[in-house]
């Protein structure tokens, strides 16, 4: 049995019960559910609310789990009936004074539609005749009888609501009406008469007449919408747990369909696309609240309330304007009059676009309404990504003709291309593309770049694409299936259109769907003000965020880099908040043409000294890539990552390619061929690759690291201040960190003293294998920095082939609720969180000055974000566009958890 009750009258000592569930780490929502735990507080504030109860989640998870209601549940729900009717001074089932009551869900977090309904509960023959007798109105008395069977039947038993809007139809025809306020008390009554029989129909029995047998079939139609297609679905999208269940609000029914004093509305206490601050919302004369969310009637804007009833509008304004000085927020309100009466069904704090939430946000900080710290919880983190990258004009958006998954944000128009080389020669001749393959490697690196988006028929939100796509800020469609790919015919086909090369399609990596035709697309204002095409005085929203953001850097402790391969990337990351940069990729440097040929030569030669004379000759190449991002980065720290993937991925596989290579190395292609089978790899990810290349390949790394130190100086003797920070990957034996940290170390000085100039540097490691969590201390005795690679350290921990698992097993595991999140997109907090931990233990025990942080996919999502905050990392490192969603989520990960 629960040591709470089962049911909570709203008008009960909310603070007496807040302090019974904070000693057991839970607050009102927990208990009670949003809608719950709002109603009793808008009670216990005096504002009109009608009067009711609320069942507890608690039941709810004991019905699910067990398939029955608690054996106590039965005796509470009666004594719950019983004080209600006392509260209001009527009775269920009572003829002569009647009560009617809904049943609504509410859930901890907002649920909206996705959990059932049952309103005007409590009706039968004998209380219709009682309610005719006392209110005198017969045709509103038949109206609520029939939505009530038809939403019993529906919700409760399972009869489709279509069957019984064919009995209103019907009757509507009799009488030759088309709007179902002009039908009549006695077409209504035939209504009634109808969906009685459908019910028995279909069910093989009557009508339930006791109101005790309604009202246990409506809880428990509730529980269990819990756990439907739609909530199912609705929680996997936002996120929530799938353990928290819904809570029950039995509130007595107020009408607002009993004449033209008489009506129901929903609003915002704000513009909820804007931030205006103006009352916004719809209502309806004479009508039910399902009337204005199901769309049975166009309601009007809600100032038309203000013109006819203004002292109820008038009222309502001031409770709006109490509820925002109660939960310092945005509402959005359900209301109800009755025949002159104004009462308040529901509030919660109100959805909004990342556009209204910073205006809401900074506005109500100058009314003096809510402080900086406040303001910084109100907008959620990842809606940031909605005002920085290019977005569809909504206006000129077709229906979808396919849908992918979501994996990088924006909005991206083109014509097709099927391979990287054609999207490089298209976009160099002017045309904006948009590259379509089966799935991407890194031989796509250049086309990727060209390209304006990336579709691919397969992969995950952490595909090859997808890493990538969010890394260059391009928007990404992974995984559409829909998609039948033919790279011979160059074109491909989704569902019955034929898309040739050259078409325009149009992709949007916010939502992943796939559209024909090219479709307008709207520059972010925020990154037309920091890239100088537009002053910032033309942008509301530039001076908002321009506001805003400081508040979230006021309070954060841990610091956000970027993750940016190029100085366009690094610059336009500073703009936007980076300190600095945790991670530069150098294989994607090495993917132009003459640069790729002469890494090619390197690979195939047979003497180290050949080797050597290859790699010095991309020292000049690699040089300029680093002046450039050093410069960009000036005064911040610049972690750049030596050589990583293994050299297999840098040969040529088709016949144009081996030629090429054969002409600049000497070979012959069947050499070419023989070397590429060779240096193949079954599982590469395993195999020889990042540090273990620079053990046997020397002359690369040296290379690297030369070419890092040369640029250094270079920008010092011009007056900058550079400070790289090298990155040897994979390392996860003390052993191999101590040769390769030799070797820079070695080069370092030698750079210095040919060039007469002394920098500031440092040597670390990204740590991506489990072992070298485990043996971090040791490995921090020589290491300067620990950066945390979670892509690669998440495959490891779970034995996981990132690009295969996401399309084959995850969504299943997801479904069955094995896990919650795909590991890939937020972090697995037991398992690979536990490995972060005990690194980040370990090596500060050994080394104090140790500077952590993470640069993994993970260090732009706000959970994992939190995550990192608390275990002490430094700082968190992702995608330049995401910089300002780290931004907030480590502000607010201070504010939940200090440090």
């Amino acid at each position: 049995m629960s040591e709470f009750k089962r049911c909570y009258l709203f008008n009960e000592d909310m603070d007496a019960l807040s302090a019974r569930l904070a000693a057991d780490g839970r607050d009102l929502k927990d208990l009670l559910g949003g809608k719950g735990s709002n109603l009793c507080l808008m009670t216990n504030a005096a504002i009109p609310v009608p009067p009711g109860f609320t069942i507890t989640t608690d039941t709810c998870i004991e019905y699910v789990n067990t398939g029955k209601l608690p054996e106590d549940f039965d005796n509470e729900l009666a004594q719950a009936i019983s004080s209600l009717q006392e509260w209001v001074g009527k009775q269920l089932g009572n003829p002569d004074n009647p009560l009617l009551v809904s049943v609504r869900s509410g859930a901890k977090f907002s649920m909206p539609g996705m959990m059932d309904t049952v309103l005007n509960l409590g009706l039968n023959d004998e209380v219709a005749a009682g309610i005719i007798k006392l209110a005198g109105d017969e045709r509103f008395v038949w109206d609520a009888y029939r939505r009530f069977i038809m939403m019993y039947g529906d919700v409760v038993r399972g009869v489709e609501r279509e069957l019984f809007e064919e009995c209103l139809d019907k009757v509507k025809h009799e009488e030759g009406v088309t709007d179902d306020v002009d039908v009549s008390a006695a077409g209504l009554k035939k209504v009634v008469a109808c969906e009685k029989e459908v019910y028995k129909y279909h069910l093989g029995e009557d009508f339930p007449t006791d109101p005790t047998e309604q009202l246990l079939g409506a809880v428990r139609a509730v529980f269990e919408s819990w756990d439907n297609d739609r909530a199912i679905a609705y929680r996997e999208l936002n996120r929530i747990p799938h353990d928290l269940g819904t809570a029950v609000n039995v509130q007595a029914m107020v009408f607002g369909n009993l004449g033209e004093g008489s009506g129901t509305g929903v609003a915002f206490t704000r513009n909820p696309a804007t931030g205006e601050k103006e009352i916004y919302g719809d209502y309806l004369f004479n009508a039910q609240g399902e009337d204005v969310v199901a769309g049975i009637r166009t309601p009007v804007p809600i100032a038309e309330l203000a013109q006819e009833m203004p002292e109820i509008y008038q009222e309502f304004a001031e409770i709006c304007d109490k509820l925002e000085q109660f939960y310092h927020d945005m509402e959005d309100v359900e209301f109800t009059v009755e025949q002159g009466k104004l009462w308040m069904l529901q509030t919660r704090n109100g959805k909004r676009t990342a556009r209204a939430a910073i205006k809401i946000a900074v506005d109500m900080v100058e009314e003096g309404l809510i402080t900086e710290e406040e303001a910084v919880m109100l907008v959620e983190p990842d809606q940031l990504d909605q005002i920085l990258h290019r977005q569809f004009d909504p206006g000129a958006k077709p229906e979808a003709v396919a849908t992918g998954v979501a994996a990088s944000p924006g909005a991206a128009a083109g014509q097709v291309v099927f391979t990287s080389e054609e999207a490089v020669e298209w976009a160099e001749q002017g045309q904006r593309v948009v590259l379509v393959r089966h799935e991407t490697s890194p031989d796509d690196i250049r086309g990727m770049a060209a390209s304006q988006g990336i579709l691919t028929v397969l992969g995950g939100k952490t595909s090859h694409a997808a890493v990538v796509g969010r890394q260059m800020g391009k928007p990404c469609v992974v995984g559409c299936g829909a998609i039948e790919l033919d790279y011979g015919q160059k074109q491909f086909e989704v569902n019955g259109n034929i898309v040739n090369e050259g078409d325009y399609i149009s992709i949007d990596g916010t939502t992943g769907e796939v559209m024909l035709g090219d479709v307008a697309t709207i520059d972010s204002d925020i990154i037309q003000v920091l890239r100088g095409t537009m002053a910032p005085e033309e942008s509301e929203d530039y001076q908002y965020f321009a506001e805003f953001m400081p508040w979230a850097d006021n309070v954060r402790v841990m610091g956000v880099r970027t993750n940016a391969d190029t100085p366009e990337d690094s610059t336009l990351a500073r703009e936007l908040g980076a300190a600095g940069i945790g991670l530069t990729r150098t294989e994607h440097m090495f993917f132009g043409e003459e640069r790729l040929l002469n890494f090619q030569k390197m690979i195939l030669s047979d003497s180290e000294e050949d080797m050597t004379e290859a790699a010095n000759a991309l020292l000049p190449y690699q040089r300029d890539d680093f002046y450039g991002i050093l410069k960009a980065m000036d005064g911040l720290p610049v972690i750049i990552r030596l050589l990583d993937p293994p050299l297999h991925e840098f040969l040529p596989r088709d016949d144009d390619g081996i030629e090429a290579a054969a002409q600049v190395s000497g070979k012959t292609p069947d050499e070419i061929r023989d070397i590429a089978s060779n240096l193949h790899e079954l599982n590469p990810m395993l195999g020889h690759r990042g540090c273990r290349l620079g053990i046997t390949f020397p002359m690369i790394y040296k290379m690297q690291v030369r070419a890092i130190f040369e640029a250094a100086c270079q920008l010092k003797k011009e007056g900058y201040n550079p400070i790289p920070e090298v990155m040897i990957p994979l390392v996860g034996i003390l052993g191999e960190l101590e040769i390769l940290k030799g070797y820079a170390e070695e080069v370092a000085q030698e750079v210095m003293d040919e060039q007469g100039v002394e920098f500031q540097y440092m040597i670390g490691t990204m740590i991506e294998i489990p072992r070298a969590c485990l043996v971090a201390d040791d490995i921090a005795r020589i290491a300067e920095f620990f950066s945390f690679g979670t892509n690669d350290l998440t495959q490891m921990a779970f034995g996981f082939s990132r690009d295969d698992v996401e399309g084959k097993f995850i969504p299943a595991y997801i479904t069955q609720r094995i896990i919650e999140v795909s590991p890939f997109e937020s972090i697995d907090r037991n398992g690979v969180g536990a490995l972060v931990r005990m690194a980040v233990e370990k090596g500060r025990a050994a080394n104090d000055n140790l500077e952590i942080g993470i640069c993994g996919e993970h260090g732009g999502e706000p959970r994992s974000v939190h995550f990192c905050h608390e275990v002490g990392l430094d700082y968190v490192s992702c995608a330049p566009l995401r910089v300002p969603v780290a931004r907030l989520a480590a502000a607010q990960a201070q504010i939940e958890n200090p440090r």
